[in-house]
Parts: structure tokens; C-alpha cells; sequence
């Protein structure tokens, strides 16, 4: 067969049907989180994606490029299940819009961002980890006891990401409100009422039914964290304990998380 009747993405692989790594199926929502398709990423155009389920031997026997395509669009030559062209082109254009809309897309302000911190040495603690928190590559929980409102003692520990999510903290770094544990965090207790609670987070569930006390497991690996002060903290996990004037007692525990395969 003639080189120039070989399109070029198959020159070089005699006698071998190129076997791609994916079968490209569309309901692979893995493959596709946020608008990203492997499939359109790599070829540029359906005929791109035909040629690669081509042969060398199928281009010698047949002697006709467009021939060969036509099979392989039909589902008669090729590796595995065909993308039709019109899905094709329907996942470029939706995969081109997701482009734009990602382009598009403005980071979002850090709630710390502008704040002059260094005379309070939790606020700029939770402002170096804000942007690594806000964007998964960390997960921290906050230990706060202090007074509150009422004059009293209450402590707890604090899911830094949840919070983070789901209140606003510009008056936090603001200094306009102050951070205090609360019954809806992962743990909370008023030392006058003997109020306790504790509650899981999106993040982290809480394990307090063992003889070792309180400790909380990472949901994203399955890490335990051990927020003994006698013990170490855990796996991929670091304890800072703060010291300031602001509170009674501050500690930090940071966990790098990774997915289990």
C-alpha cells in the first residue's frame, strides 16, 4: 500500500489494528467530569477518530481510505463500540462550550484575601490554608475552647472546609465576628450546661465510642485522626497547636488526603 493513502496517525504500525485505550462510551460520567471528554480532546475530527480504528492491513486489502471509514462508521471494522458522528459532534460543541465556561470562570475571592493578620496568630493560620482547604488539596479541623457570649467555657472541634462552604467568613477575618465551636460541628461541648454534641461532616465522620476517645475519620482515604496529644495524629496528618491571646486554646490538625484506589 502507497504511504500517501494512509492517513498519518496509522503510518508506522505495520500490520497492526490500532487498539485505543478507551472505549470512549458516553455514560462514563468519570471520564467526563467537568465538561472534560477524552474523546474530542484527542481527535480533532471525526475523521481523526475513524482513521484511528483503521489498519494498515485494512487499507491494503480495501485500497480506499474513505472506503475503510465508511466501514468502520457503519460499525463493520474498528476496536470495540463505534461513536456515531453525530454524537461526535454534539460532545465537540459541548465540549467546546465547557472550554469557554471554564476560560470564562473567575476564581473566587478568598474570604482572608487583603486582610492584615499577623498580630492574630489563628485568623493568619486559617488564612494560609483558606485557599488549599477551599480547593480540596487539604482538610483541617480547628480546635477552639473559649468563652462565649455567656461567659461560658465551650469547646469543640471545627470542619475548617465545611465552614468554609457553607458561612461566610469575611466578617471572621474582618475581626466583626468571632470564631467559636458550635453544636453543629463535628464536636461541641458547654462545660456549665454539659451540653455535648457531635456531628458528621461531608468531610469527616466522627468516632468517639472507643476506648482511645475521640478521634475523626477522613472520608475522602479512611484516615484516622487522632487528636491525643499523647499520640500521633495519624497518617498524612500534622498537629500545630496555636498560640495567641485570642482564645483559651487552639490546636490545628492538617490532613493531606488521598482517594483510595
Amino acid at each position: 500500500v502507497h504511504n500517501e493513502k494512509i492517513p498519518s496517525a496509522l503510518r508506522g504500525f505495520p500490520g497492526r489494528r490500532l487498539v485505543h485505550r478507551n472505549l470512549f462510551i458516553m455514560d462514563d460520567a468519570e471520564e467526563l467530569i467537568g465538561g472534560y471528554d477524552p474523546l474530542v480532546e484527542e481527535f480533532e475530527s471525526y475523521e481523526d477518530y475513524l482513521d484511528s480504528q483503521i489498519s494498515e492491513v485494512d487499507l491494503y486489502y480495501l485500497d480506499d481510505v474513505e472506503l475503510a471509514r465508511q466501514l468502520v462508521e457503519l460499525g463493520h471494522r474498528g476496536n470495540g463500540e463505534i461513536v456515531k458522528r453525530a454524537e461526535f459532534i454534539a460532545r465537540k460543541e459541548a465540549s467546546e462550550i465547557a472550554k469557554q465556561q471554564r476560560a470564562n470562570k473567575k476564581p473566587k475571592k478568598l474570604a482572608s484575601a487583603g486582610k492584615d493578620l499577623e498580630t492574630f496568630p489563628l485568623l493568619k493560620a486559617l488564612a494560609q490554608r483558606e485557599e488549599a482547604v477551599r480547593n480540596g488539596k487539604l482538610t483541617t479541623i480547628i480546635f477552639i475552647r473559649d468563652l462565649n457570649a455567656k461567659k461560658q467555657e465551650v469547646s469543640g472541634y471545627i470542619d475548617y472546609a465545611h465552614r468554609l462552604k457553607t458561612e461566610n467568613w469575611e466578617p471572621v477575618f474582618d475581626r466583626t465576628q468571632r470564631l467559636l465551636p458550635k453544636s453543629t460541628d463535628l464536636s461541641f461541648f458547654n462545660w456549665e450546661t454539659q451540653k455535648a454534641t457531635c456531628n458528621a461532616t461531608p468531610n469527616f465522620q466522627v468516632i468517639g465510642d472507643n476506648e482511645a476517645g475521640l478521634m475523626f475519620k477522613n472520608k475522602r482515604d479512611r484516615k484516622v485522626i487522632n487528636v491525643d496529644p499523647h499520640k500521633r495524629p495519624g497518617d498524612n496528618t500534622t498537629r500545630t497547636d496555636i498560640t495567641t491571646d485570642e482564645y483559651l486554646q487552639v490546636c490545628i490538625w492538617d490532613h493531606v488526603s488521598r482517594r483510595r484506589t
